[in-house]
This record gives C-alpha cells, sequence and structure tokens, in this order.
C-alpha cells in the first residue's frame, strides 16, 4: 500500500494573459515576456518544487483564450500548501516595469496527488 500521508501535492498550475497584456503597445510586449522568464525560473528554483513539466497552447490559440481562460500550465510536485500559494504569489512579486505581473496575467492552482491505481487483491 503506498503511504498517501507523505506523497507531495501534484499541482497544476494553471495561468493565462489577459487583456492588458494585448492592449500593450507592440514594443512594450518584451518585457512581459522577460518577467514571465524570471517567474518561470523563479518557479524552477524555488525550494519544495519540482518542475514536472509545462505546456503552452498559444500555437491553437491566438489572443486572449475566452473558452479555455488559460495560456499555459505547469504540472509540478509540491512539498505544501504554503509553497503552492508563494507560486502563486510570484504573479503579485514579480516586476514588470512600473506594475507586477498580475496586471498582465492571472494564475489558478488545482492541488490532488498523483494518481496510482492499486494491486487488484
Amino acid at each position: 500500500m503506498v503511504d498517501t500521508v507523505s506523497l507531495p501535492l501534484r499541482v497544476l498550475f494553471c495561468c493565462g494573459v489577459t487583456q492588458n497584456f494585448f492592449d500593450l503597445p507592440r514594443e512594450q510586449i518584451g518585457t512581459v515576456w522577460q518577467a514571465y522568464g524570471v517567474m518561470l525560473k523563479s518557479i524552477e528554483a524555488m525550494e519544495g518544487v519540482k518542475v514536472l513539466g509545462i505546456m503552452d497552447d498559444d500555437r491553437l490559440v491566438v489572443g486572449q483564450a475566452d473558452g479555455a481562460p488559460w495560456t499555459f500550465y505547469i504540472m509540478a510536485d509540491v512539498d505544501s500548501f504554503d509553497t503552492a500559494a508563494a507560486v502563486c504569489n510570484l504573479y503579485r512579486t514579480t516586476p514588470v516595469g512600473e506594475y507586477n505581473l498580475w496586471r498582465y496575467g492571472k494564475i489558478e492552482a488545482r492541488i490532488g496527488r498523483a494518481l496510482t491505481v492499486p494491486n487488484p487483491t
């Protein structure tokens, strides 16, 4: 039997860009992309976080995603609820010029556990 108490949390961080991003003049968009890069590196370096993968669906969804409000997804194993909240908080604290990243994007976390199928008894 698997000890589920000591397993890490499996977290899907759903990330999206908002209309403020699309309203930027072309020459200011790069600044936001660089802030996203800083945020992603911060997540990967964060203690208690093991990034399993990042998926971006920007090739098939161009512009603000209205039907599914997310643009990219980060799947990670995380050691605690507080660590997952700290990842989300990076949107509040990552600077983009005179603003922070949450002016241009959003994040929501779905927390569960890795799916394990028990052996038949």
